[in-house]
């Protein structure tokens, strides 16, 4: 099954447009994680895990057809309880490793957190590219415009409480990991909104991920740059930056800026990719993604990504120079790929699926 080809609208529009730049590919350190899942959730309970037996229909998402269509066995849709969330039920797309004992990569969607169609197995060719490799590969489909983080308000129109970060480390791992008899090793990516995410709860759980991957997203939260960004993807849902962490200024603003704990990554295999905001290859008429498209259809993608989508990139450019630099200036290397074009859009993302893969499975020991 073919991934889509069609570009999709940004995550999010941003008023700021900055200097695009260029960088170099910087070789990390291996690093090894110590904690387990146990280690981490503490007495917090756990999510139930179960396979989904809602029926699929052609009125289903599109990922729930495209998991249900493939035929080699190890794809399957889970859905797991969040005790935090007041039992919320979370839908998970799994890729299930050929071998027992391999390692677990989870991989988060972007705003809209693949209830909509800007996910991973709608715009890229995720089930098919881990086919060969033996990993366990867990994609959750829900958490819109949640930042993957512990709100501190409920949000109604988001469906209640918001303690993604709670389920994504204390209550998943150990149940999904036993479930898919995994192995004692895992890494996390993001990209756009999770990418931010990707890095927060690498931070935030230092020894627990052996590699991180974030795509075109924003280290820092609480300087201007971060603020906005943060404030006009939430502005999507009727809802604020303060409405997930409190005033700023606080500590939970601190706590939760990527850039500032920069130095919490040391020891993680870490791969971290920008465009410049200009347009490259994925943008132009020849895109693979616009193929099938008629003239007024590819004219409308390639403005949106263009021009929305050069600028949101363009402001996660210098996002990600910031947290390179941070980075360097603690001794710490990462993979930094700087593309030299580049917008904030789905075709680019693809590419990191490949190009970050070396990263993340040199962290899991592949």
């Amino acid at each position: 099954m073919k991934f889509l080809r069609r570009l999709t609208a940004p995550a999010a529009a941003l008023a700021i447009a900055v200097t695009a730049a260029t960088g170099t590919l910087i070789t990390p350190t291996a690093g090894a994680a110590a904690l387990t899942p146990a280690d981490i959730a503490g007495d917090t309970p756990l999510s139930e895990i179960a396979p989904e037996t809602a029926p699929v229909t052609e009125n289903s998402p599109y990922w729930r057809r495209a998991v249900a269509a493939d035929e080699s066995g190890r794809v399957e849709e889970l859905v797991a309880t969040s005790p935090a969330m007041d039992g919320r039920k979370v839908s998970l797309a799994v890729i299930k490793a050929p071998n027992p004992g391999a390692p677990t990569y989870y991989m988060l969607n972007g705003a809209d957190g693949g209830e909509g169609g800007a996910n991973w197995i709608q715009q890229s060719d995720i089930l098919e590219f881990f086919q060969d490799k033996n990993v366990n590969v867990v994609i959750p489909m829900e958490g819109q415009f949640s930042y993957y983080t512990d709100w501190v308000t409920e949000q109604p129109q988001l469906g209640g409480k918001q303690m993604w970060e709670t389920f994504l480390t204390q209550e998943l791992p150990g149940p999904i990991e036993e479930y898919l008899q995994a192995g004692d090793k895992r890494a996390i990516s993001g990209m756009s909104m999770s990418a931010t995410s990707s890095l927060l709860l690498a931070q935030h759980n230092p020894d627990f991920y052996d590699a991180v991957g974030s795509f075109s997203g924003c280290a820092a939260t609480s300087n201007p740059v971060g603020y906005t960004s943060m404030q006009v993807t939430l502005n999507r849902a009727n809802t604020t930056p303060e409405a997930m962490w409190g005033p700023r200024g606080t500590g939970t603003w601190h706590y939760n800026d990527a850039l500032i704990n920069a130095e919490k990554l040391e020891g993680t295999e870490l791969y971290v990719s920008n465009g410049s905001g200009l347009a490259g290859s994925w943008d132009l008429p020849s895109s693979p993604r616009l193929e099938g498209a008629n003239q007024v259809q590819a004219s409308a993608a390639m403005a949106e990504t263009i021009i929305v989508g050069g600028a949101i990139e363009a402001v996660t450019n210098t996002c990600t120079h910031d947290l390179n630099t941070k980075l360097q200036a603690n001794g710490i290397n990462g993979d930094f790929n700087f593309r030299n074009t580049g917008t904030h859009s789905w075709g680019y993302w693809q590419d990191d699926l490949y190009d970050s893969w070396p990263t993340i499975a040199r962290g899991l020991g592949l």
